[in-house]
């Protein structure tokens, strides 16, 4: 009988939270809309910012002029590939940005909307711009791609599915539960 329950928030949850990932062409399992993941990730994103020791964009420093550079080619390139794809609405929402922030760590990310950090570890690896642009380009896709709202649905429903587990289990000697899961 659990699993039968189970078995049907699940199928209920894929049914209708199931999109088409406009760029791949891939399935993908997504709960949250996209202007709600935009808001979260613009307040996450300031609040790392306020405490990330941010290179400045306007100085005359050599790195954070190229991880601009490459950040503004990048979102070039985006917006001209879903232009011509007639998917622009898909971009609606992105407010591009690229930070570049100091720290020993090698890595960047990007948030959905558009949120691009670059930590200054990651470029004595890449080396140039042509490296930087493909890590960040690896980095832009993920948001693209839905990634995120991918990762964050799929613990939701990992997440409510055991809440529904869980009352079960606690209440399964009572006779009202009981009936509720043998009508299912």
């Amino acid at each position: 009988m659990i699993k039968k329950v189970l078995s049907l928030f699940a199928v209920a949850a894929i049914a209708v939270s199931c999109s088409t990932n406009a760029v791949t062409g891939r399935s993908q399992f997504k709960l949250l809309p996209e202007s709600q993941l935009q808001q979260m990730a613009v307040g996450e994103y300031q609040s790392f910012l306020s405490s990330a020791k941010v290179v400045p964009s306007n100085s005359s420093n050599r790195d954070a002029e190229m991880v601009n550079r490459v950040g503004q080619r990048i979102v070039a390139a985006v917006t001209q590939f879903f232009r011509q794809n007639n998917m622009s609405q898909d971009l609606q929402g992105y407010q591009w940005e690229t930070k570049l922030v100091q720290s020993n760590e090698a890595n960047a990310w990007c948030m959905p909307g558009g949120k691009i950090v670059v930590y200054t570890g990651l470029l004595p690896i890449t080396q140039n711009e042509a490296a930087l642009a493909n890590v960040m380009g690896h980095e832009v896709s993920h948001a693209l791609f839905g990634h995120t709202n991918e990762r964050m649905s799929q613990t939701i429903a990992a997440q409510y599915g055991g809440s529904i587990l869980d009352a079960f289990m606690a209440n399964k000697s009572s006779a009202a539960m009981r009936n509720i899961f043998e009508l299912l």
